[in-house]
């Protein structure tokens, strides 16, 4: 498993895939404001233009398996994982354990933070299973769903 680095010229594959990725989701919550899945190439596009923005494609041999986006004001504020999806057919495959690992090892260990659903237990799993820790934090979307913060060291 690699991350190959994305750019500007991808953000209508991007879209397609978290349009794809994040679909059940939002048919589950009807988030439709803050949902990857309901997000326009437009507005991908202009989120990898940002200097501390990293978007990257999770690759497996030749397969794209996901994506995942890395905010990382290289100030020493805690950096971001925005969203991170994996494709259905490549699910509870260990890809996406790997691309946490792998954007710690290229973004530096320390001091990381993300949100998720609080009512999909995997991803609540997975996060703690990679160290991250439940804030305190949460804000809630809709009557269906609830968002929790996490952060690590």
């Amino acid at each position: 498993m690699k991350l190959r680095k994305a750019s500007v010229e991808d953000s209508k594959l991007i879209r397609k895939m978290q349009t794809e990725a994040f679909a059940e989701l939002l048919a589950k919550y009807r988030d439709y404001d803050t949902n990857p899945g309901n997000e326009s190439a437009e507005k991908i596009r202009l989120k990898i233009q940002q200097p501390f923005t990293y978007y990257y494609f999770i690759e497996q041999g030749e397969d794209v398996v996901g994506a995942i986006r890395i905010v990382d004001m290289k100030d020493g504020s805690r950096k971001r994982i925005s969203p991170l999806f994996i494709m259905p057919a490549y699910r509870n495959k260990g890809y996406a354990q790997s691309a946490i690992r792998e954007a710690e090892r290229l973004h530096g260990q320390d001091n990381w933070k993300l949100a998720t659903i609080l009512q999909e237990d995997a991803n609540c799993w997975l996060y703690e299973k990679m160290g991250y820790q439940k804030t305190g934090r949460t804000e809630i979307i809709n009557d269906r769903m609830t968002i929790v913060h996490y952060e690590k060291n």
